[in-house]
C-alpha cells in the first residue's frame, strides 16, 4: 500500500500551486494581498476556467486595482477592459459591477481592510465564510476558495478542507480524516487543499499522482 506521505508529497509536487501563486499575490495577513485573494475569488466563482480568472487577477492588478479605494476609484469601464483583456467574457460587465459593489462595501463596513473581517468573526470559521459571503458575487464556492488560500496566514481555518479537498482525497487514496491530512501537509495546508481540489476535479493529474506515488 502506497504511503499516505508519499502521495501527499507527491500531491505538492504536481499539483500544489494555489490559486493565489499562480496570480502572483504574494499571500500575506496584509490589507492588499488579503483584497487581491477576495477579488481571484470572486472571479474564480463564476462558471468559467480557472486560468482565465487567474489572468484576469493579473490584469486587475497591472492595471492597479489592487485595494477596494483603488478598485472604486477606477471606471467601470476599466474594470471592464481589465478583465476583457484576460477574455474574460459574458461575465465582464455584471463582475465589474460587482466588485465596485464589493469594494465599496469593504470600505463602508470594515474600511477596506479585511482583517476587521477576520476580527468580527472572532475565530468562528461559520462566521468568517458567511461574512464573506456578503460580498456581491461571492458565494458558498468563493467563500471556499478564499478560506482554502487564506489559512496559511489565518490559523484559525487550519485544516480548511472543504467537500471539494475531500473528494480529492479519495481520489488519490488519502484518508478522509481532517486532522490526518493537516498533519500530512504539515507547513502547507493551503498547498495541499489546492492539489487536492485540482485532483477532484481533473482525473488525468489524478492518476499521475497516484501512479508517480506507487
Amino acid at each position: 500500500m502506497t504511503d499516505q506521505k508519499q502521495i501527499a508529497r507527491r500531491l505538492l509536487d504536481v499539483a500544489g500551486d494555489t490559486y493565489a501563486s499562480q496570480a502572483s499575490i504574494r499571500l500575506a495577513d496584509k490589507p492588499s494581498p488579503l483584497y487581491r485573494l477576495l477579488v481571484l475569488s470572486v472571479l474564480l466563482s463564476t462558471r468559467i476556467k480557472a486560468d482565465i480568472a487567474v489572468a484576469a487577477a493579473h490584469e486587475l492588478a497591472k492595471a492597479k486595482m489592487t485595494t477596494p479605494r483603488k478598485m472604486l476609484n477606477a471606471t467601470w469601464q476599466q474594470r471592464v477592459d481589465a478583465l476583457g483583456r484576460a477574455h474574460y467574457v459574458r461575465y465582464d460587465e455584471s463582475t465589474a459591477t460587482a466588485l465596485g459593489e464589493g469594494a465599496q462595501l469593504l470600505l463602508d463596513k470594515y474600511s477596506g481592510d479585511l482583517r476587521k473581517l477576520r476580527k468580527a468573526a472572532d475565530g468562528d470559521v461559520d462566521k468568517i465564510r458567511a461574512l464573506l459571503q456578503e460580498i456581491p458575487r461571492l458565494g458558498p464556492v468563493g467563500a471556499h476558495i478564499f478560506c482554502r488560500e487564506v489559512q496559511g496566514v489565518w490559523p484559525e481555518l487550519r485544516p480548511y478542507l472543504d467537500r471539494k479537498a475531500l473528494d480529492g482525497a479519495a481520489k488519490v487514496g488519502l484518508t478522509a480524516d481532517r486532522g490526518r491530512l493537516a498533519r500530512l501537509a504539515g507547513d502547507d495546508p493551503a498547498r495541499l487543499a489546492a492539489g487536492l481540489v485540482r485532483v477532484g476535479l481533473d482525473r488525468r493529474l489524478a492518476k499521475e499522482v497516484q501512479q508517480s506515488a506507487s
